[in-house]
């Protein structure tokens, strides 16, 4: 470790050579920070853009309204929901289903109510991240000189933490107990309303758009022994039990349909790409800084 006391002319004078190399190597940080930052910084632009117009893409003519796109859902279990989805940018403008209920031939038909759209939020949120990271690309035009390395690492952990934010949201659907499925406005978006054995949830998985449909039996009110709520779930499994306005039940069949959405797929791709930009321009920061420990890069 140094002495703070020992004076300058006591330490190791630089060599020639170190000092041409350090010259060197500073030309080149600088030209990093003025140039290549810059041209990185534009390339994550060109990207996001491109993940942001995937959120709301135009009707062709039409550019303030959103393209509509039918989704036929099929299943794996018998056939037993089917379905067709119309989704417009963030929202559900229309969903058609029929569910063919366990241990009788009936068909139950669903559609939503011509007056009600079902937001989904996941995909709100993400374009909002997506948003918020080309702000922070935009504060820092192509006229801005970084200083530091530090100030460019910065930046990018500010971008990456809304791209890793919107990520999370296509890749994670949130978790709901029943009993706050069973409440959810969903519930009050479909004519003939809903009977009250059967719950439907939708959400994002990743490029997919998934719904679920619950069937229910009610349980005698003798059966406090064997009662165990089921907690917070993606997805709930036959057999959860939960309690609503004093009444038990308990799911008896799930059913899970889901159809992929091509420009959720995209979106997912750009972020990747985009977290992959930033993490390498930080690499590159990181093998200049190690030569000056003293500078706060």
């Amino acid at each position: 470790m140094l002495n703070p006391q020992r004076s300058l002319s006591e330490l190791p004078k630089m060599s020639a050579a170190s000092q041409v190399e350090r010259a060197v190597l500073e030309e080149e940080f600088n030209w990093l920070l003025k140039e290549e930052v810059h041209a990185v910084l534009k390339q994550l632009q060109d990207v996001l853009k491109e993940a942001s117009r995937r959120f709301s893409m135009p009707t062709p003519g039409l550019e303030s309204q959103l393209k509509q796109e039918n989704f036929i859902l099929g299943s794996s279990t018998m056939d037993q929901v089917k379905g067709v989805l119309t989704l417009q940018g963030e929202a559900l403008t229309q969903a058609d289903i029929n569910l063919k209920v366990a241990k009788s031939s009936q068909v139950l038909h669903f559609q939503f109510r011509e007056d009600k759209q079902w937001k989904l939020q996941q995909i709100q949120d993400a374009r909002n991240h997506v948003n918020q990271a080309l702000q922070l690309l935009n504060s820092r035009d192509e006229s801005y000189h970084f200083q530091t390395g530090a100030e460019v690492n910065k930046l990018m952990d500010a971008v990456m933490l809304q791209l890793t934010r919107a990520q999370n949201r296509l890749t994670t659907p949130a978790s709901m107990t029943m009993p706050e499925l069973a409440t959810s406005g969903l519930m009050k978006m479909f004519t003939p309303p809903m009977p009250g054995d059967v719950m439907v949830n939708f959400y994002i998985n990743l490029s997919k758009l998934c719904l679920t449909v619950y069937q229910l039996h009610v349980l005698p009110p003798n059966t406090t022994k064997n009662f165990k709520p089921a907690g917070s779930s993606v997805l709930h499994n036959p057999g959860a039990m939960f309690e609503l306005n004093n009444n038990r039940f308990e799911v008896s069949h799930v059913h899970k349909v889901e159809c992929v959405v091509p420009w959720l797929n995209d979106t997912l791709v750009f972020f990747t790409i985009s977290l992959q930009l930033c993490q390498q321009l930080k690499d590159k920061i990181s093998v200049f800084s190690s030569f000056w420990n003293y500078r706060p890069f």
